[in-house]
């Protein structure tokens, strides 16, 4: 079954978010995704504060009507936290923390960052890709609980072992664009997330591109492929989405938009399952005029119709 979920845009401001994940807990949302784009909201600080918010025994939110709509359920994902900006030890730490704590809740995705962004705070490298390799490498081996020493270009651990990791598989995904940061993901992560913008062929062509690197790394588990999907729904619907393609740069060929009530952004969300991804992740506009409308929207009315 493909999972449905959405995406609070750091364009709001942090104190919204609280009424965001309360509407999208109390309507049994699947996934609620967070952003950390420089310089708006912090990942992980987002995140932990939504896990705490929509945990049922936290909130007490033990209602019938909220229980049989997946309260206290709600997976939260971080998509994505820039590699350079922080050490992986401290990375693992504060994964590790969220894993323990909110168990099977949170979705960590890890990626090469904006590499204009990189370069303002003095983080750019000369070589990403292999950053991002040794990176999550060394992140999935210390959430699973090994002891790493490691004498990478980038990334040096001498003996390092977290006290608390998780005591479950902790998945990692990377977030990619191009072929070769798509095809690592294949080989190093355990899932792919891909931008907005990614039409339905562009999905085919990732899980190709995956499924060569996990041939290659000799990897045989399960590994998802959650894709952002641009959505809108309104009376404005279609003006907004053409603010975006304008926005993102995208042709007017490109077919990279959902639009439209429940029917058509169900049958869009359809294609883009067809095509291979397991996770489809609806992107409102920074101007939708009401974020808590638009979880519910998606949980609501589009959530029944998407097989």
């Amino acid at each position: 079954m493909t999972s449905l979920g959405a995406v609070f845009l750091p364009q709001l401001p942090p104190e919204r978010l609280r009424a965001v994940v309360t509407a999208a807990d109390a309507a049994g949302l699947e996934e609620l995704w967070l952003w950390e784009d420089c310089f708006l909201e912090g990942g992980l600080t987002t995140a932990a504060a939504a896990l705490a918010w929509s945990d049922s025994q936290a909130t007490q939110a033990s209602s019938a009507e909220t229980q049989s709509a997946g309260g206290g359920s709600l997976r939260v994902g971080v998509g994505l936290l820039p590699v350079p900006l922080r050490n992986v030890a401290v990375a693992a730490m504060e994964t590790a923390t969220l894993f323990r704590m909110f168990p099977g809740r949170p979705v960590i995705t890890v990626g090469h960052g904006v590499q204009d962004w990189m370069g303002q705070v003095g983080a750019r490298v000369e070589s990403p890709l292999t950053l991002l390799r040794e990176y999550t490498l060394a992140l999935r081996a210390l959430l699973a609980g090994e002891r790493v020493s490691t004498e990478g270009r980038y990334v040096r651990l001498d003996g390092v072992a977290l006290d608390w990791p998780p005591p479950a598989p902790a998945p990692i995904l990377v977030g990619a664009m191009g072929p070769k940061s798509i095809r690592l993901s294949g080989e190093v992560a355990d899932g792919t997330l891909l931008t907005a913008g990614t039409d339905v062929a562009g999905v085919r062509r990732a899980r190709a591109l995956i499924d060569e690197g996990r041939t290659a790394a000799g990897r045989t588990g399960a590994h998802e492929l959650v894709v952002y999907l641009h959505c809108a729904t309104g009376p404005d619907a279609s003006a907004r989405l053409e603010a975006e393609r304008t926005r993102w740069g995208y042709t007017a060929e490109a077919d990279v938009m959902a639009g439209g009530d429940e029917h058509a952004v169900a049958a869009r969300v359809h294609e883009w399952a067809e095509a291979g991804a397991d996770r489809v992740i609806l992107q409102p506009t920074p101007d939708d005029p009401d974020p808590e409308g638009f979880v519910r929207f998606v949980s609501e009315r589009v959530r029944p119709l998407v097989p």
